[in-house]
């Protein structure tokens, strides 16, 4: 039984980790539990660097909390203001004995109603619960499911990047940075 241990007791980051370790090792039975720790960053990172960072903070914390297990993952949602527009996007760190692997999703533009919240201050599932009458919406389809329709909900948009993140786990006669 393989044992993953997401840095987060969010339901959507779970099940994304968990389904892509499936995707990936599909012969191998995964157990995915959740557990709370910091990452570190702001409560919404406002770039790239400071999500990555965030991302990796939650990975190496949630490793020193829970260190029986075989791999440790840390997923962190992010904005960054490039050319004008507001992207969001998240960064998955996934971490083990034998090495790491990142991975990122893609990025989609964030309609004025929620990036003027944003630059307020207000973190991105909060502006999504104001702006479209929810309640926790990232812990449920989040930004990316409410703007496609649910085409692509907030655990489909972390799944690629969490199979990303484990090309080197798939790859072990490879050399990746650590």
């Amino acid at each position: 039984m393989t044992r993953l241990v997401v840095a987060s007791t969010n339901p959507v980051k779970i099940q994304a980790a968990l389904a892509g370790f499936r995707l990936l090792f599909p012969a191998d039975a995964v157990h995915a539990e959740g557990v709370s720790v910091p990452s570190g960053v702001s409560h919404q990172p406002m770039s790239d660097e400071e999500t990555l960072d965030g991302a990796h903070n939650r990975a190496v914390n949630v490793r020193a909390a829970v260190p029986g297990a075989d791999y440790w993952v840390g997923i962190e949602g992010g904005i960054e203001e490039k050319h004008g527009e507001m992207l969001a996007f998240a960064w998955v760190v996934i971490l083990s004995a034998e090495g790491r692997g990142i991975g990122r999703t893609g990025a989609f533009c964030l309609p004025t109603e929620l990036a003027d919240l944003v630059r307020q201050g207000v973190e991105l599932g909060e502006a999504d619960d104001r702006v479209f009458g929810r309640s926790n919406s990232k812990q449920a389809n989040g930004a990316v499911g409410i703007l496609t329709g649910d085409v692509i909900d907030r655990t489909a948009y972390y799944v690629h990047a969490v199979a990303l993140a484990l090309i080197p786990f798939c790859n072990p006669t490879l050399t990746f940075p650590r």
